[in-house]
């Protein structure tokens, strides 16, 4: 055998010991351990990432500019990266969206944009043109009141006010930043209070999530790790996501309606992203590692390993049915509302819908794996 053939054969053997040692070391307590420290690694990210875009607008709104919108657009999309891969760690009641969780002030949607500020035919309309006070009590106050559509807070309404909305079929929106200038807008200053002071919150909510995740604290973590039902909450994580909330209220509703207003992210035109980040969230979940913003990676003990010594079928699978549902995502083309009307189009959004079901078929039997029956990840 050549030097570079022993080199190859020792590398794949130390690589095969290396899996399997990894599998074996796999318990349910190592497996919720590194999912607790996946999520923090994700919020921390997420959070930092959100103090970028706090940054930008900060400047922006100090000394409106086209170039200052710009950069805080840049930073908007920047900070929507690992927070789409958060949308993984929801649906069992985690300190993001219990009863006092705030992911409905981070990232509901849709939005009905005449509820925040003016817009075509109705110029005067809006929390912007009104005359109360904008702090983040009375955003987060008047955050979904008379209806679900009545959004105030979070990423898409950041959006909203950063790029206005989209009458282009070819791109996102086209606001002016003039429309932040005295003189050149009505009620600029308070469309510059409102950009600053909902960013502000959106900080304050995402410090309180990470907060939760903190490892040696007395939070929710602490009692996570040590939770039985740690890896059926997991899995309802990831599954859910994949099935109701990706492929359904995210996906097939706007396949269904045709209608741009059901998209994620309408104004930017960055859902595509949206579906990609969430998609990879799952991934991160179920192989128990994170790629964090900084290019370290966050690894360990994962639910593979755990399904992978009870039935290794299953766990390849599930591992070979995530990653094709990341590549039918990333087939999708922008803009998305151009998407899901064309048929081309039409046909690598409904294949990723079929990929995201799959997935989450795959996810009920490895669940059943473990021993887990009760995985409503139907929708």
């Amino acid at each position: 055998m050549t030097l570079r053939r022993t080199l190859i054969a020792s590398a794949l053997l130390a690589l095969t010991l290396g899996q399997a040692a990894t599998a074996a070391d796999a318990t349910p307590a190592a497996v919720a351990e590194n999912y607790a420290d996946i999520v923090h690694a994700s919020y921390s990210d997420s959070l930092a990432a959100a103090k970028n875009l706090q940054a930008a607008i900060d400047r922006f709104v100090a000394a409106p500019s086209e170039a200052g919108l710009a950069d805080a657009k840049k930073a908007w999309l920047a900070a929507r990266e690992p927070y789409g891969q958060t949308e993984a760690f929801r649906f069992y009641g985690g300190p993001i969206d219990d009863d006092k969780g705030p992911e409905g002030r981070i990232n509901a949607w849709p939005l009905d944009e005449a509820y925040i500020d003016g817009v075509k035919g109705k110029p005067k309309a809006g929390i912007v043109n009104a005359k109360g006070p904008i702090t983040k009590q009375q955003l987060a106050k008047l955050n979904e009141r008379g209806g679900e559509e009545n959004i105030s807070t979070g990423f898409h309404a950041i959006e909203f006010l950063l790029w206005g909305q989209d009458f282009n079929p070819n791109g996102p929106g086209e606001r002016a930043y003039t429309d932040f200038v005295d003189g050149k807008a009505q009620n600029a200053d308070r469309r510059r209070a409102y950009l600053k002071t909902v960013s502000d919150l959106l900080v304050d909510d995402l410090s309180t999530v990470a907060g939760a995740w903190t490892p040696d604290a007395a939070n929710y973590r602490a009692k996570f790790v040590k939770d039985p039902e740690a890896l059926r909450k997991m899995l309802v994580g990831i599954g859910v996501l994949s099935r109701a909330e990706l492929a359904g209220e995210r996906i097939e509703v706007a396949l269904d309606s045709k209608n741009q207003e059901d998209e994620h992210s309408c104004f930017s035109d960055n859902t595509h992203r949206d579906i990609v980040a969430n998609a990879t969230g799952i991934q991160n979940v179920w192989l128990g590692q994170y790629r964090r913003v900084d290019g370290s990676v966050v690894k360990g003990a994962s639910l593979k390993d755990l399904v992978a010594a009870k039935n290794a079928k299953v766990a390849e699978k599930t591992s070979a049915d995530i990653a094709a549902t990341i590549a039918a995502a990333g087939s999708i083309q922008v803009p998305f509302d151009q998407e899901i009307v064309k048929a081309d189009g039409r046909k690598r959004v409904t294949a990723t819908v079929n990929a995201l079901k799959k997935q989450a078929n795959d996810l009920v039997e490895a669940a059943g794996a473990l021993g887990i029956k009760k995985l409503n990840v139907k929708g």
